[in-house]
């Protein structure tokens, strides 16, 4: 190993290959800040020093893992003492932004709000958008195909990736940074490495779509008194305005974040079955506001909702997504907590939180305790609990609950932050043997040594 170490030292400057104390100072998990355990962290400047290190590595068969902002959840950066952590936080320039053919050409390591403001200050946008946007990156956007709050408009990053370079595990650097919206010229290999969780290869430069900026944006937060009024809603808004995201908070997340935990101002009385946050953009703002109005107006009428908060200014548009996005206030109420992100059809979603709530209940009497919320208009849930033991065994026992009902309505058990090692064991509930086999064909193919993030996954 050391000879290793002091070969890829002369490629990265001794300065970027860290040992000892400076690893173990890095948290490799957001949720338990567990320390990182890898021998060594490489921090390659560019696309050719990661070439040289992978090709190095390949020649030793010595595992590595990559790793981006950290902000995943489901243990994907886990590296272990005989594995090393290969770090892309220097690789983060944005490299060109083309305002007339709508991309950026950005590095890895580039952290998602910088890309948004790169975007911005041309007038345009980079529309996927998630709590983390300050810390994750876009490698780790790609590695795991990231949806975030507006997947219901502009869809997931899939959508936004045009092109990306990727160095694969014997240190081949397979570039295919395209620029077209069109370009069947064969298969598309991008499409290989987003989603695929730096297993197939390791992305470090990515041409993204960009969107026009749009002018205006109104935001509202609802009471809606039933899960048919919900999905009622849901279809209404699209069609009335320019509808960007449609987030539903279940009584037990709103009342948890407001009134209970008091970290959060609640704009409306917490006694409702379900809240909406609705976001709508547009080009006019005086014609959108009315708009907007109009559909609140409607839905009132229809007594889809029971209340609403209309954001009048920015702070109040934050304050109304921060009840939604501050997921630390969950992990301290609810700790020791499991998080869980799930996707399901939209009309089986009542039924299954409600019986997963009752199976928690009787398995731990008084102390299990489920708070719901979610994207809902993609599909995707999101589902924090606790039973107030955060030992493998309850861990266990929990995730059959949560997991097993999902292959029988036909859902899955990742809906965007991958699968990692914490889903492993779970992936046949959501993908047939025939996908599985073929994945691991993939993995042989572009991977025979099993040296790009071993274990997860796959396993």
């Amino acid at each position: 190993m050391q000879t290793l170490l002091d070969a890829l030292a002369e490629i990265v400057g001794p300065e970027n290959l860290l040992t000892g104390e400076a690893v173990r100072q890095r948290s490799v998990d957001w949720f338990t800040s567990a320390p990182c355990e890898a021998a060594a962290i490489v921090r390659p400047g560019n696309t050719e020093q990661l070439s040289r290190v992978m090709a190095l590595c390949h020649a030793a068969r010595q595992p590595v893992v990559t790793h981006g902002g950290l902000t995943g959840v489901v243990h994907g950066a886990v590296a272990a003492p005989s594995e090393l952590a290969i770090s892309l936080e220097r690789m983060s320039a944005i490299e060109a932004i083309d305002p007339v053919g709508g991309t950026l050409t950005v590095q890895a390591g580039a952290p998602l709000q910088r890309v948004q403001e790169a975007a911005a200050e041309i007038g345009m946008q980079f529309p996927l958008d998630l709590g983390a946007r300050g810390s994750c990156t876009i490698g780790g956007n790609i590695a795991t195909n990231a949806g975030g709050i507006r997947v219901i408009r502009y869809g997931m990053m899939r959508q936004q990736v045009l092109g990306l370079e990727a160095v694969l595990a014997d240190g081949r650097v397979l570039s295919s940074m395209n620029h077209m919206l069109k370009n069947n010229a064969g298969f598309d290999l991008k499409q290989l490495f987003i989603g695929s969780e730096g297993t197939l290869g390791i992305v470090t430069r990515a041409v993204l779509r960009l969107q026009p900026a749009l002018a205006s944006e109104q935001c509202a937060l609802v009471a809606v008194p039933s899960f048919a009024a919900l999905t009622s809603l849901l279809n209404l808004a699209p069609r009335r305005i320019g509808l960007s995201a449609f987030e539903a908070l279940w009584n037990s997340h709103y009342r948890l974040m407001t009134e209970e935990s008091g970290a959060h101002t609640p704009p409306l009385a917490t006694d409702s079955p379900f809240y909406a946050i609705l976001e709508s953009q547009g080009m006019d703002a005086e014609h959108d506001a009315e708009q907007f109005q109009a559909l609140l107006e409607e839905a009132f009428e229809a007594e889809l909702i029971t209340d609403a908060v209309l954001a009048s200014s920015e702070a109040q548009r934050q304050a109304i997504w921060a009840i939604r996005e501050d997921i630390e206030v969950l992990v301290r109420t609810l700790n020791p907590m499991f998080s869980f992100d799930v996707s399901l059809p939209i009309p089986a979603m009542e039924a299954y939180v409600e019986a997963l709530e009752q199976r928690l209940a009787e398995a731990w009497p008084g102390v299990a305790r489920l708070v719901t919320f979610g994207h809902l208009g993609d599909g995707n849930l999101h589902l924090m609990i606790t039973v107030r033991d955060g030992g493998a065994e309850s861990r266990r026992a929990v995730e059959q609950l949560v997991y097993a009902p999902l292959a029988e309505i036909g859902g899955s058990i990742s809906a965007e932050h991958g699968i990692g090692l914490e889903k492993r064991d779970y992936l046949s509930l959501s993908r047939s043997e025939t996908e599985i086999a073929t994945m691991r064909l993939l993995k042989q193919a572009l991977d025979p040594h099993g040296l790009l993030n071993p274990g997860k996954v796959l396993g």
